[in-house]
């Protein structure tokens, strides 16, 4: 029987070759999108899953909220050392510390012991040997357990090993840092490549053994500089441990150290802390919002990228089941003759559900192939390195029971309804034809057209916040600004700054630690927090504090509210300060801050100038900032003055050359390093754009083929009107009024919805830089959809509307 179930399903398949194109079409793009979510969200989900013993490592997360610090997961240089002695719970605590404020983390130039010449790499860490063992990476070459136990040891990658040490073992070889001959560091091991699957994607980890950031830094309580993983013993209970701990931390390590650094509120503080343990698996989905400079994802993404594939899929079976009991009619014949020669109920249903089976295999088929030839532009889309898994063995089951999940999802009702056809009506034409009965069919057309509605409305927010940061006014001037990377190479460095100046179309240029915008591979606007007051009993406030030159502000284009820059003709300025309005409100500086003496530390300084504030990270506060003048050689940046960029390029390259023969010039323009850092919500934004394009050609797709069918039922009834006198523009009207009424209802049910969730996606930025869904953005989103329904229907309208009547009455 299943033969002929299956050359039935076949011959109604080439009977109906416009509406199985869009059956299978429409099916075939929703796998296409299904296929691509699903290996993203299993390439995202498998980050640390293959960590031995990860249900045993954890690291431990403090929430400061409420004395107005936020939520970390970094911790001071002995915590670690001091809970492995004193708790016996713990087997290894490891540290890591990518922090590029310090030097040699992020980013160096590097070259061999055999080579002149340096290669700009970055992902440099410290770390200590527990780290890598808690991590449990194997060791391709070196001691396992002791490869970092030593001073000046790396541990690389094998793609590192491979680059500097073709062929080689490099265990033992020598290599050179930033020209620094007199610590070279040697490569005692190498670890594979699976950065893809960890969220360690670093590729050199430099040893912590015998490296103080300052003197006295390991022993500092204060300094909250690394991160620190914890491995515990077998058998601990990680909930009984992390009560334990959560109770423990701030009152015996934490308030002990503020109360001797003079923190009066101390007790109160330790009260208000809430510490928690983070398993490592979960580190990397479930960190939003803490503040850790961990590579992270986002388990809110993963959600809903997987009810958009949800939801797409849905779109698909309900242009199925349109379809299917639209047409009912065209099937009742068929139905009632089967009956009369014996067909039971079952074997009509099992008849509709292969041809549903048949559709889904065939949709399937052509779906993993589409996303096949997608996979490429999708990589290009998430930055991933996604592939087909032909080779795994749950490949081929997972499909067999998508094409049967979609087979039965999508056909179950069709058949139900088709076999419940009584043979003494049907065959006297007796039936509901399939315009008429239309309840279920306009619902799932509501639905349809309401989810696209949803995305539409989000995919248009994104893409508006993004705008309206990029055109933000952020308090400085970040066009025609090149900053130089790594110069901290430049052995003189005031005298390559004046080889800058000669340069004509140099207006200025500044030496800096720090910059208000992200620089990929170096220092980013943050450099932790100090102690300032008026004087040394004021309860502390943590703000940031940049080392910068005379010419900073003016390169900055940062502007001057209040008193003045730092002079040269002034020596008094080595201990003078410029701050921004939110420094000086925090301090309680008053409305003429110019002149205040606050305390640093100890040391007195004196605010000369007051500047606008200024940010480029619209999902945090605003920072309070503090220049103080110095010699930090982070960073150069030169302000252009002239559009002609690509002719100073070569010019700055040859002064670079002077000075530092053996490494080339690294160089981006500060525009560029501003929409960098918002380049994963770009980048989330481009995904749910072209999910939600897909979404809406499916539903058109239904939409489409529906309103074909609605135009062939009622031929007879378009002739008579146009013989009585109907004019096209009332039968187009009569033809879409109702889909016209199915789209308002739409809009109206997705708004609020669409309203809300975008409120909750903006509540990740900052009041001042939200741009508010306004009400018109339902207007034209409704307005859009409204459009796109009437182009996809109006063709089948028009055509029906100019069809000749008397060939319209002569149908049959």
């Amino acid at each position: 029987m299943y033969r002929n179930y299956l050359l039935v399903a076949l011959r109604q398949f080439r009977r109906q070759k416009m509406y199985a194109a869009i059956k299978i079409g429409g099916f075939a793009l929703s796998i296409t999108a299904c296929v691509l979510i699903a290996l993203y969200i299993r390439d995202e989900m498998a980050i640390d899953s293959h960590i031995p013993d990860a249900d045993r490592a954890f690291r431990f997360v403090s929430d400061w909220h409420k004395v107005g610090q936020g939520i970390f997961s970094s911790d001071p240089a002995p915590l670690g050392p001091a809970l492995t002695e004193n708790f016996p719970q713990i087997e290894k605590a490891g540290r890591v510390m990518g922090n590029a404020l310090f030097d040699k983390a992020g980013a160096n130039q590097v070259r061999t012991a055999q080579q002149t010449q340096n290669t700009y790499e970055e992902k440099f860490v410290f770390a200590d040997q527990a780290f890598m063992d808690v991590m449990g990476f194997p060791m391709l070459y070196g001691q396992p357990g002791h490869a970092l136990d030593a001073p000046y040891t790396v541990v690389i990658r094998k793609r590192i090993a491979d680059k500097y040490f073709p062929g080689q073992n490099p265990v033992g070889q020598v290599v050179i840092l930033n020209d620094d001959k007199t610590h070279p560091y040697t490569v005692t091991g190498v670890i594979p490549d699976y950065t893809s699957v960890s969220s360690v994607t670093e590729d050199w980890f430099l040893t912590l053994k015998g490296v103080e950031l300052w003197p006295g830094e390991q022993g500092d309580w204060g300094a909250y500089n690394y991160s620190t993983f914890y491995k515990l013993k077998p058998g601990v209970d990680p909930v009984a441990f992390g009560k334990l701990m959560s109770a423990t931390l701030a009152r015996r390590y934490y308030v002990p150290n503020m109360k001797a650094n003079g923190d009066n509120d101390a007790e109160k503080k330790g009260a208000l802390l809430s510490v928690y343990m983070q398993p490592l698996r979960d580190v990397y989905l479930h960190s939003s919002g803490i503040d850790g400079g961990w590579d992270k994802g986002d388990i809110k993404l993963i959600w809903m990228f997987g009810g958009i594939a949800c939801f797409i899929l849905l779109i698909a079976c309900i242009n199925f089941i349109n379809l299917a009991t639209a047409k009912s009619a065209n099937r009742a014949k068929e139905v009632g003759l089967r009956k009369v020669v014996g067909s039971q109920r079952g074997s009509l249903i099992r008849q509709f559900l292969t041809e549903s089976m048949l559709y889904s295999f065939l949709s399937v088929a052509l779906g993993v192939v589409l996303a096949y030839v997608l996979i490429p532009f999708f990589n290009q889309l998430t930055g991933k390195e996604l592939s087909m898994p032909w080779s795994e063995w749950w490949l081929a089951p997972s499909l067999l029971a998508v094409i049967f999940v979609v087979g039965v999802v999508a056909g179950l009702y069709p058949a139900f309804y088709l076999s419940n056809f009584q043979p003494a009506k049907v065959l006297k034409g007796n039936v509901a034809r399939g315009s008429r009965n239309s309840a279920l069919r306009s619902t799932l057309v509501v639905f349809q057209f309401t989810t696209s509605i949803i995305l539409i409305i989000g995919a248009f927010v994104v893409y508006r916040q993004m705008q309206f940061i990029l055109r933000q006014k952020i308090g400085f001037d970040k066009d025609q600004v090149m900053i130089l990377q790594g110069t901290t190479a430049v052995k003189d460095i005031q005298a390559f700054k004046n080889d800058l100046l000669r340069i004509p179309q140099v207006k200025s240029v500044s030496v800096s630690d720090y910059l208000p915008v992200y620089v990929p591979g170096d220092k980013m606007d943050a450099n932790g927090f100090y102690k300032w007051g008026h004087a040394k009993t004021d309860p502390e406030q943590f703000c940031q504090y940049w080392i910068v030159d005379h010419d900073y502000l003016p390169t900055m284009g940062m502007t001057m509210l209040d008193g003045r820059n730092f002079s040269k003709e002034m020596a008094g300025d080595t201990a003078a300060v410029v701050v921004n309005e939110e420094f000086a409100k925090r301090l309680g500086l008053g409305p003429h801050p110019v002149g205040s003496l606050i305390d640093h530390s100890g040391a007195q300084l004196r605010v000369v100038g007051v500047i606008k504030n200024f940010t480029s990270f619209f999902k945090y506060d605003m920072p309070a900032v503090c220049l103080k003048l110095g010699v930090s050689p982070g960073l150069v940046s030169i302000k252009l003055g002239t559009p002609n960029i690509g002719n100073v390029i070569p010019v700055v390259s040859q002064v670079w050359k002077q000075h530092v023969p053996n490494q080339n010039l690294r160089y981006l323009f500060m525009d560029e390093g501003f929409r960098t850092f918002y380049k994963d919500v770009q980048r989330d934004g481009s995904i749910l754009t072209c999910f939600t394009v897909l979404a809406v050609i499916i539903a058109c797709l239904g939409l489409f083929a529906l309103s074909s069918f609605m135009a062939e039922q009622r031929i007879k009834e378009i002739g008579i009107r146009k013989v009585l006198g109907a004019s096209i523009p009332h039968l187009l009207a009569l033809m879409s009024r109702n889909f016209v009424f199915l789209i308002l209802l739409s809009v109206l049910i997705a708004s609020p919805v669409a309203w809300w969730a975008m409120n909750r996606w903006l509540q990740d930025f900052k009041a001042d830089y939200r741009q508010p869904v306004d009400l018109w953005v339902f207007g034209a989103v409704g307005l859009a959809a409204l459009l796109i329904a009437l182009c996809t229907t109006g063709y089948q309208s028009l055509r029906a509307a100019l069809e000749n009547p008397i060939k319209s009455l002569k149908s049959e």
